[in-house]
């Protein structure tokens, strides 16, 4: 059976202690937004290689965003949680401050090649 870049992704973010909420983005909340949460998303499924007329590895680049109104100094550790789990590295960024929430948001992204 075939694990889903969104099954890798959450059981990665899970292993996070302390536990933080998390969600396909975007993160929604029947209530108001928790101060600290992370969203992530598939940025492109790429077919890598090809072999007698089928796909032989394929590689998905995932963001994972981690939004926290305290700022970015105390942050849950995504890096080690999705290198155990067989991510790649790749760039990160910081992106603006929401100004309706006040969350500030740091973009990881991780590459896996399957």
């Amino acid at each position: 059976m075939t694990t889903t870049i969104f099954e890798r992704v959450t059981t990665a973010l899970s292993t996070l202690s302390p536990a933080v909420p998390f969600s396909l983005a975007p993160y929604k909340s029947v209530a108001a937004l928790p101060d600290k949460f992370i969203a992530y998303q598939l940025i492109v499924g790429s077919p890598e290689q090809h072999a007698d007329d089928a796909q032989t590895e394929w590689s998905d680049l995932v963001q994972v965003t981690i939004w926290s109104r305290a700022g970015l100094v105390s942050i849950p550790d995504v890096d080690t949680a999705m290198l155990a789990a067989g991510f790649k590295k790749s760039n990160e960024r910081q992106l603006p401050q929401d100004q309706s929430t006040g969350h500030y948001g740091l973009a990881k992204e991780f590459v896996i090649f399957q």
